[in-house]
């Protein structure tokens, strides 16, 4: 199983282009990237996580931009989006922006995706809570047809445009590896549609090999298994390795530059203790 990095990278912590080289030099393999594009003051939709919504969610850069300064100072990472919220982004808009680091760093982008949990966000991006699951089919497939095609068009009842020349495309062919993130069974119905990897949360060990088994059922193809903001917890990521993860991206908390750095060299160790 390999390591990755996950955090949110926020405007009062370590900067980006010196996170993406310790990752990097500290040979992990990824660097996972949460998003949201605003926290409403409203606090209507509950934390999944339980209590307080963590501070790190209200100052969160943008995923794309800081993927493509992270894509400029390094040379082997994958660097994935963990997850885009792709329910409040233009589908075209991003299918570029996507295509665009995946050419800056010469193949190396990977790219998750979700339907998002905080119900006032997606709102004010005019995203219908009762609809996003199809609205997120529908840009998935909407993006891949503009990677994959030229002229590309794609006709739903969401996302809806004409014959376009859309460039570029990316590196990676047939196009970006896809992730979905969540845990229910519209997830597991969803990697199948897409022929699509799974990006989960830290489950329970139950919870994961419940889904785990769920996808080998449904989906026709091999499903790639990885995980966001795994613990550094050796016991329980011998137990995801076996469950076939083929990598688990650690979470980095959000800190200081150096207190960043510190974390990582940790991290680092705990790597080499898995062996």
């Amino acid at each position: 199983m390999r390591f990755g990095i996950a955090t949110f990278v926020n405007d009062d912590a370590i900067d980006t282009v010196s996170l993406a080289r310790a990752v990097e030099e500290r040979g992990f393999t990824s660097l996972s990237i949460a998003e949201h594009t605003h926290i409403p003051a409203s606090r209507e939709t509950p934390y999944p996580g339980g209590g307080e919504l963590p501070s790190v969610y209200y100052r969160t850069l943008d995923p794309f931009v800081t993927l493509a300064a992270a894509a400029a100072v390094t040379s082997s990472i994958e660097l994935v989006t963990g997850i885009a919220l792709l329910i409040q982004r233009d589908p075209i808009i991003t299918a570029k922006e996507a295509a665009s680091i995946d050419l800056i760093s010469g193949g190396r982008f990977v790219f998750g995706v979700g339907a998002g949990w905080n119900i006032e966000e997606m709102r004010d991006h005019g995203t219908d809570p009762a609809t996003r699951g199809a609205l997120l089919d529908e840009r998935i497939e909407a993006i891949i047809a503009l990677w994959t095609t030229e002229p590309a068009e794609y006709h739903g009842r969401h996302v809806d445009f004409e014959p376009s020349y859309a460039r570029p495309k990316p590196v990676r062919t047939p196009h970006p590896p896809v992730f979905i993130g969540g845990n229910s069974k519209a997830t597991v119905t969803r990697i199948a549609r897409h022929r699509a990897g799974w990006l989960s949360n830290p489950l329970p060990i139950d919870v994961i090999r419940s889904r785990v088994e769920q996808l080998a059922d449904r989906a026709e193809h091999a499903v790639p298994l990885r995980m966001f903001a795994a613990p550094d917890d050796l016991g329980y990521l011998r137990e995801v390795a076996g469950l076939g993860f083929e990598e688990a991206q650690l979470l980095l908390p959000t800190r200081s530059r150096d207190d960043s750095l510190r974390i990582l060299d940790g991290l680092a160790e705990s790597v080499a203790r898995f062996g």
